[in-house]
């Protein structure tokens, strides 16, 4: 008995090539494109271990969790690393970071997160590649999150390394990612040593087995489902136009933001300038003596499939998470969610008003 998730041909190397163009495309690069099998934080680690080495120094900027992971891999490259932390209710600044590089004329390497899903937080990544690129350091950037929900420009911005996943605003599987590699990430790469070389973190091996290759021949057998899934997200963005889905998505926070202000019981946003807070997703601060996992776990008791999480770790008391990317950037899915946490509000005693947060998040969503 045959099964369409099962039975698949193999995945060609002309395809694979097809559906790096296609990525290539949605970020406006010219810049060699590789997709790389699994989840994003394979090419990340990537990126950094082939970047940073001993002698190195990094200039990491800390916006939220991702910020912290890859000072963890910087330092285990043996580069000395310089860490810009910022509130993570806000987003760090060009000049902040032109400061940094100002303190310290060695740094040859940047790391940034564009968006934080995890904080709800988006950084001015274009300023900031202004002013890395007149210091003359490499810049990497994930965009994991930001890819598909706000411009993304990483050639216009100077970005040497764009990582970008597909489970996001791309509404894809998180097994499968992409990175954009510029000339000189490439030299980087290729004059450093320390650079992981056959293996599965290697960029190197894609560049001189498959790029330097003519594409020709694969590394080895592809993620079928995920490259399938990856160019069906392709399609899909095509096919609504990327400015249309990054209309969704803008139009997605702007709701849930006013929709929660309009709720009351004590909810206010994460990220205090609207400005700052990141389209893919709206972090809300819960009133004193609320606790978020609590609240979360009884608004997904009565509506079980709106996207509602508690933050992680530390966060998990004091902040909720509306995930509005991808499908999800939709009027329903946002009204659904300020009901459920008004539902719950109201539950614990607190008063709200949810026909006044709908209303809110619907005038909202069509301004």
């Amino acid at each position: 008995m045959t099964h369409p998730f099962l039975d698949l041909a193999p995945l060609t190397a002309a395809r694979f090539a097809e559906i790096e163009r296609r990525v290539a495309a949605l970020l406006s690069t010219g810049h060699d494109v590789v997709i790389t099998q699994g989840e994003a934080l394979l090419p990340l680690e990537g990126c950094i271990r082939s970047g940073a080495r001993p002698g190195s120094t990094a200039l990491n900027v800390v916006t939220g969790p991702y910020g912290q992971t890859f000072g963890n891999w910087l330092r285990d490259c043996g580069a000395a690393v310089v860490d810009l932390e910022v509130p993570f209710h806000t987003a760090v600044t060009a000049e902040q970071v032109e400061r940094a590089l100002a303190e310290h004329p060695e740094i040859d390497f940047v790391s940034l997160v564009h968006a934080e899903a995890a904080t709800g937080n988006t950084n001015p990544v274009a300023e900031i590649g202004e002013v890395v690129r007149a210091h003359g350091a490499l810049f990497m950037l994930d965009a994991v999150a930001s890819v598909g929900a706000e411009p993304l420009l990483p050639d216009a911005w100077g970005v040497d390394l764009c990582v970008i996943g597909a489970q996001k605003a791309m509404g894809g599987p998180a097994g499968v990612s992409a990175v954009s590699v510029s000339p000189r990430a490439w030299e980087r790469f290729a004059a450093n040593p320390a650079a992981p070389r056959r293996s599965y973190l290697s960029l190197l091996d894609w560049k001189e087995r498959w790029i330097d290759g003519g594409r020709r021949a694969l590394l080895h057998a592809p993620a079928q489902l995920e490259m399938l899934a990856l160019e069906a997200c392709l399609e899909r963005i095509e096919a609504e136009g990327p400015d249309a889905v990054m209309g969704r998505h803008a139009s997605a926070a702007a709701a849930t933001r006013a929709g929660a202000v309009a709720l009351g019981g004590g909810l206010e946003p994460y990220v205090f300038a609207e400005r700052e807070a990141a389209p893919v997703a709206t972090t809300l601060r819960t009133p004193a003596g609320v606790d978020a996992s609590a609240l979360v776990a009884k608004a997904l008791a009565v509506s079980p499939g709106v996207p509602l999480v508690a933050g992680g770790g530390a966060l998990a008391a004091e902040m909720i998470r509306v995930n509005h990317y991808g499908q999800d950037a939709a009027p329903e899915v946002v009204a659904a969610c300020l009901t459920a946490l008004g539902g719950a509000l109201a539950d614990a005693g607190t008063p709200v008003d949810v026909a006044a947060a709908r209303e809110a998040a619907a005038s909202a969503w069509h301004a």
